[in-house]
């Protein structure tokens, strides 16, 4: 039986894009129309370069992009101790604009904007590839301008950005010119600093609402970008590139600047510039994590005396008071299980009985925490299974205390 397909094709109708003409590609409207670029030529070919500058004062909103203070809590944060000794120079600021989001081997970078500081100025080149044959070249002119570096910053990077550009030189068999850099990624220092508080750690989110740094019109939205640069090869119209330049470039600039902000921020996180409490609990909790306890108990009591919401504070207070045990300062703990027990919070009740049952050998009081706990478990609002575990290790601890008051008439 002949097919849908075979019926068109006799009446003289064409199907597919076989046959097709091309459109027509836009004489006049190369990159080099768009942007005062220059054609780089390497030993594997030319590919076109874009260069912008910034003072070294610059200023990206609250921020400078000059980092003011040493990367000494970051570098510790990121267990990289490089991160501490390498100079502002050697910094590679990075970020790749490609043919995807998928990644693997059919992904290729075809807009790479580095900046590092040169003589003082903060020095932007961005590489790009007018046709995917100029692939080698923009790899080329990328790693000579990479060479003087030591460390990369970038958001997202060892994810998408590094493993991408590996692949790509690995597949043109030319050196990883970023191979054994440091590398400090600025994206999960984002969430550690500010997944509390705001909805979003996109860079462009981060650039809005604690840089203050607002992108103009000429903004691209990134899921539109690698559908301009097929539009471009199609048509040879390379005008709309220019907001995706503009991105780019607003990306390796926010880098700088939000480094500098949360190294400032991680460097003295008692300054009054700092206005939100979540962010100085984050803060406690980084320091924490990095086993300076006594930062960190510092820091979560300026935060507790700070604008906070009521889950946001008792969440505080449950992490404080885990801290202050853990440092052996029991009085401490003490008064903030007491406190938290007085607003229905099972775990500050459990943690009593264990105080008095194993610290003050105190089974009485032990077993009237163990049971005003079963009590507020009751009418606690909690899931099944989070109930159903307490329930039984609260019931467990019931019968032991019982047990060990009978045996004590």
């Amino acid at each position: 039986m002949p097919t849908l397909s075979d019926k068109l094709k006799s009446l003289g109708v064409k199907t597919g894009t076989a046959g097709l003409p091309k459109p027509a590609r836009q004489e006049g409207h190369g990159i080099d129309s768009v942007l005062a670029g220059t054609v780089f030529p390497t030993a594997l070919g030319e590919t076109f370069v874009y260069e912008e500058r910034f003072a070294g004062d610059y200023r990206h909103g609250l921020a400078s992009i000059r980092l003011d203070v040493p990367l000494t809590v970051i570098s510790a944060w990121a267990a990289d101790p490089r991160l501490s000794s390498i100079d502002l120079s050697s910094f590679i600021f990075l970020d790749t604009e490609t043919s995807g989001l998928a990644g693997g081997t059919g992904t290729y970078a075809f807009l790479v904007g580095a900046a590092r500081f040169i003589d003082g100025e903060f020095v932007l080149k961005q590489f790009f590839m007018r046709d995917p044959a100029e692939e080698p070249a923009l790899l080329e002119a990328l790693a000579a301008f990479l060479a003087p570096g030591q460390a990369l910053v970038t958001f997202n990077g060892k994810a998408f950005d590094a493993p991408i550009l590996a692949t790509r030189y690995t597949l043109h068999s030319i050196p990883i010119p970023f191979q054994g850099f440091a590398h400090l990624d600025l994206l999960p220092l984002a969430r550690r600093l500010w997944r509390a508080r705001l909805e979003s750690r996109a860079l462009k989110y981060l650039e809005e609402n604690i840089l203050q740094a607002p992108r103009t019109a000429e903004e691209v939205p990134g899921y539109e970008i690698p559908w301009l640069y097929f539009d471009y090869l199609r048509t040879g119209d390379a005008r709309p590139l220019k907001g995706v330049f503009y991105h780019n470039a607003m990306d390796v600039v926010a880098m700088a600047g939000l480094l500098n902000y949360a190294a400032t921020m991680l460097a003295d996180p008692f300054h009054e510039g700092i206005e939100h409490g979540l962010d100085v609990i984050s803060i406690a909790r980084l320091y924490e994590d990095l086993g300076e306890w006594e930062m960190a108990a510092r820091l979560f009591e300026r935060g507790l005396q700070m604008t906070l919401n009521e889950a946001d504070f008792w969440e505080a207070v449950r992490r404080l008071s885990v801290l202050q045990k853990r440092r052996g300062d029991f009085e401490e703990a003490l008064r903030l299980w007491e406190q938290a027990a007085t607003q229905g919070h099972i775990y500050a009740h459990i943690e009593l009985a264990k105080f008095y049952e194993h610290r003050r050998r105190d089974p009485k009081q032990a077993l009237q925490w163990t049971l005003s706990a079963l009590q507020d478990l009751e009418h606690a609002d909690l899931p099944i299974y989070i109930r159903k575990h307490w329930a039984d290790e609260l019931k467990h601890r019931k019968q032991r205390l019982e047990t060990r008051l009978k045996k004590s008439r």
